[in-house]
């Protein structure tokens, strides 16, 4: 588990507002069936541990952990 910043919390926030459009990059999660990079979602929450989590297109809800799994915010994308 990472211990994240104050100020790197701040910058996930603004970087991952509630409602963008987010692309996964990398998940590290065994148990992932459904995820793969590609995967598309809507950004709901980054929670106090700096997870960002995501409402997936296929029905996931697996949250993207901070220095561990990647995505990005896909602009433009509806």
């Amino acid at each position: 588990m990472y211990n994240i910043s104050e100020k790197t919390l701040e910058r996930l926030k603004a970087e991952y507002p509630k409602g963008a459009r987010g692309e996964l990059i990398s998940m590290d999660d065994p148990y992932n069936k459904k995820l793969h990079p590609g995967s598309k979602g809507t950004v709901k929450s980054v929670d106090d541990m700096g997870t960002i989590n995501v409402r997936w297109d296929c029905g996931s809800s697996l949250g993207v952990v901070y220095g561990e799994d990647s995505c990005c915010i896909i602009e433009g994308d509806k």
